[in-house]
């Protein structure tokens, strides 16, 4: 009786170090992308790349920690070129791009970015909080580039990075409460945010106020800060008439008067 052959496993590619080590990477991450952290083996990503589990520690010898902190290197880099772009056109414009890369970024990774930026996680270190500081501070610095400020005072850098910090959380609410809103009307929210903030920020701070007729003078007629100016100009009008006359009851009394 003749035994059956064994059928032949998945074909092995050989690679060089860099392009396997590359490969484990985006295998890798791909893997914390759609799942948390601690829910992701090296097993899972041994399969997953078509190879076998030593073949991962003797790349990665400091197991799944080495492999996810790699992971997030290449994560980190994506982002941290979001607002690289060159200084020409409408900064709102600049701003719009570069909130499109980034948010593009949020919907590829899904529950990796929420359990990134979440923290909590059991391979959480000093290690990976300091490279998402790190990408923080990258997209801050981009910023102030565009602003034509690379050395901002403390008011102008508060009003910035308090932005980025705005920019994460906002993506956050919208991953876990608000996925029927367009991701491009949460692009131009934020937009509309960081120039309402250098706004309030301007009138306080003489840096600030020089950084905005800077900014001012790339715009175009018509365009993104003449639709947010229209837009606020009512909303401060209510404020202003609300203010004078002390109680929203009595404005109510106004508008139906005018109407």
């Amino acid at each position: 009786m003749s035994s059956r052959p064994a059928l032949p496993g998945p074909a092995y590619r050989r690679l060089s170090v860099e392009k396997r080590r590359g490969q484990l990477i985006a295998t890798a991450l791909r893997l914390f992308a759609h799942n948390a952290p601690e829910d992701v083996s090296l097993d899972d990503v041994a399969r997953a790349a078509g190879v076998s589990r030593p073949l991962v520690y003797r790349y990665f010898p400091g197991g799944k920690q080495q492999l996810y902190e790699a992971a997030l290197h290449s994560a980190a880099t994506d982002l941290e070129l979001c607002f690289a772009m060159p200084a020409a056109g409408p900064l709102s414009d600049r701003l719009a791009r570069g909130l499109d890369r980034y948010l593009a970024f949020v919907v590829e990774h899904d529950e990796g970015f929420a359990a990134l930026l979440k923290g909590g996680s059991v391979v959480e270190t000093s290690s990976t909080t300091a490279i998402v500081d790190g990408v923080r501070r990258v997209a801050a610095q981009q910023v102030f580039t565009h602003l034509q400020a690379p050395s901002p005072g403390p008011r102008l850098a508060m009003a910035v990075r308090t932005w980025i910090t705005a920019v994460e959380a906002a993506s956050l609410i919208w991953l876990d409460e608000d996925r029927e809103r367009p991701v491009e009307d949460l692009r131009d929210w934020l937009v509309d945010q960081l120039l309402l903030q250098l706004a309030s920020t301007a009138a306080r701070d003489e840096e600030t106020a020089r950084a905005v007729l800077v900014a001012a003078a790339t715009e175009e007629p018509g365009g993104r800060i003449d639709t947010l100016i229209l837009r606020m100009r009512g909303v401060f009008e209510i404020f202003g008439s609300a203010a004078s006359l002390g109680s929203l009851d009595e404005l109510d009394s106004l508008e139906s008067s005018e109407s």
